[in-house]
């Protein structure tokens, strides 16, 4: 701990308030530094991903695992770096720029105490009614009494991680709010780390091996904890548990945190009813959607949440001040980030998913058949990458200025989208057995993902924002250019290479990398020829 919290206290202020004019916190720098620490994760992401694939493939008991980790990690958005995040990020830092370090702390405690409260409720609920969530979110198992009891076994074991986690995403805003912004996004980097350990160490001494993928996310959580609080103390801000509901701090972060239970989780609500549907399809469906959502996760979280993460804290501030110059230059800035960076994510995620799905996945009990069915979803979901970078942004927008409600009513919009277009495509098909139907499910995501967007993107134009810049068509220009470049280089080396998954494991590697560095490549030349140079995509000051 620092020998004067007080001195560093006026220090930390000083800086997070900075001069207005000189730009005290470099949107860019941070994006960077956050976007690369995650990069490291989402890359431990996927070698984690490799290693379930290879050791148990699209299996019943893999099958069962996703369910049991994706039900914890539905509620981990909400009440973690979703809808908490969101409402807790704007109030914590008015309070940082306008109180006393004892009205800091005492709204920290606080806040940690009423999380927790209800997080150990709703784990301790979770846990109990194990077998009732797993009949509701995956009610295909229902029919196979080994898989229903494996899920549910795995549910118990899992379901803990949601409290552990939420404590390590609260850590993780107060750091963010005071800008740093690398070891919250490295810590992901463990928790895969810990899972691969479970898989390649635990699963041959268990009687169920998949058992210890379950294990290895709950130890994962406290390992995440036990790294991230310590800066916490480092900044004199441990919290103190508190339980005191007609605290006026807590009172205004739950009253905000209410309305985004559905608009910070639009995203992961739609995944979950693509799981309840994918129960009733053929064993692996869980799987092949897992995998999909799990490459789409890997531009959203480098480029999408490194933005909106960045660029939240960063509003508050403009709207606290009253700048609205700053605050639309910097949404702005924002958005124009993410078309640069999530067209050409979803092109080349587009046109290289069964490449992807061979050189990652194709391991082990991992199949050619269970490539094609992967690539078919990774294909249907890549069209959503833009409406979903763009939310990421555009959500912060909103919060920034507390309000809840019109993300709110846009993710009821998109839910409701969702399951209906679910319905409409998966239904036939599943009807009659056509192989591929879980694509139908990935699309109707994908769809749900640029609906949400549109309704944002909309709502800020109808409250008088203006998305008008000079700069827009001199970039518009470049991100044409360069699609049109990168898929005319893409398809050549394709028609070169022929089947990806007949080729020798080192091969592909090495041609994937060559195929991508080509793409990005010819992007970068189509909007370099565009006339598009650094200054024109300079952060706002």
């Amino acid at each position: 701990m620092h020998d004067d919290p007080i001195r560093d206290w006026t220090a930390d202020k000083t800086t997070f308030l900075g001069k207005r004019g000189a730009g005290s916190m470099k949107l860019l720098r941070s994006s960077a530094l956050f976007g690369g620490m995650t990069l490291l994760s989402r890359v431990a992401g996927l070698v984690r991903d490799q290693v379930q694939a290879a050791l148990f493939g699209a299996s019943a008991a893999m099958d069962a695992f996703l369910i049991a980790y994706r039900i914890p990690n539905l509620f981990r958005r909400i009440f973690a770096e979703g809808s908490f995040a969101q409402a807790f990020v704007p109030v914590f830092t008015d309070t940082l720029r306008r109180g006393s370090r004892d009205e800091v702390r005492d709204l920290l405690d606080h806040v940690a105490g009423a999380l927790g409260s209800v997080l150990l409720i709703i784990t301790a609920l979770g846990i109990a009614f194990a077998p009732a969530i797993t009949a509701v979110f995956a009610p295909g198992a229902l029919d196979e009494p080994v898989k229903f009891a494996l899920t549910t076994d795995m549910l118990r074991i899992t379901f803990p991680y949601l409290f552990l986690i939420s404590m390590v995403s609260l850590a993780g805003a107060v750091l963010n709010s005071h800008h740093h912004f690398g070891l919250p996004a490295l810590v992901p980097v463990l928790h895969n780390l810990t899972i691969i350990a479970a898989a390649l160490f635990l699963a041959p001494r268990m009687e169920v091996p998949a058992m210890a993928l379950a294990w290895g996310v709950a130890i994962a959580g406290v390992l995440q904890l036990l790294v991230l609080w310590p800066a916490l103390l480092r900044l004199g801000l441990l919290p103190r548990f508190r339980i005191d509901w007609r605290h006026p701090g807590v009172r205004r972060v739950f009253r905000l945190m209410l309305p985004t239970l559905f608009s910070s989780s639009a995203a992961q609500i739609n995944l979950i009813v693509g799981t309840v549907f994918a129960s009733l399809l053929v064993t692996g469906s869980q799987t092949w959607l897992y995998l999909s959502d799990r490459l789409i996760e890997f531009p959203l979280g480098v480029f999408g949440v490194a933005l909106g993460t960045v660029i939240l804290p960063h509003l508050a501030r403009r709207n606290a001040d009253e700048d609205r110059d700053g605050y639309a230059a910097t949404l702005n800035w924002g958005v124009q980030w993410v078309l640069l960076l999530a067209l050409p994510a979803a092109l080349g995620l587009f046109l290289l998913a069964e490449p992807l799905s061979a050189t990652i996945f194709q391991y082990g009990r991992f199949t050619p058949f269970d490539t094609r069915m992967a690539a078919l979803a990774i294909a249907a979901m890549s069209i959503g990458v833009p409406g979903f970078m763009l939310t990421k942004v555009l959500a912060p927008a909103f919060f920034a200025r507390q309000d809840a409600r019109t993300p709110m009513r846009a993710a009821l919009k998109t839910v409701a989208f969702n399951l209906l277009l679910t319905i409409a495509l998966v239904t036939p098909l599943w009807h009659y057995k056509i192989v591929g139907a879980h694509a139908g499910i990935a699309f109707a995501t994908a769809l749900a993902g640029l609906f949400n967007a549109w309704l944002l993107w909309r709502a800020l134009r109808r409250q008088g924002h203006s998305f008008a810049h000079p700069e827009w068509p001199r970039v518009l220009r470049g991100c044409v250019l360069g699609l049109l470049l990168m898929i005319a280089s893409l398809m050549a080396m394709q028609s070169q290479v022929g089947a990806w998954g007949d080729l020798a494991p080192v091969m592909r590697v090495l041609l994937l990398l060559a195929t991508v560095g080509l793409g990005a490549g010819a992007y970068l030349s189509g909007i370099w020829l565009a006339g598009v140079r650094p200054r024109h995509l300079r952060e706002p000051t």
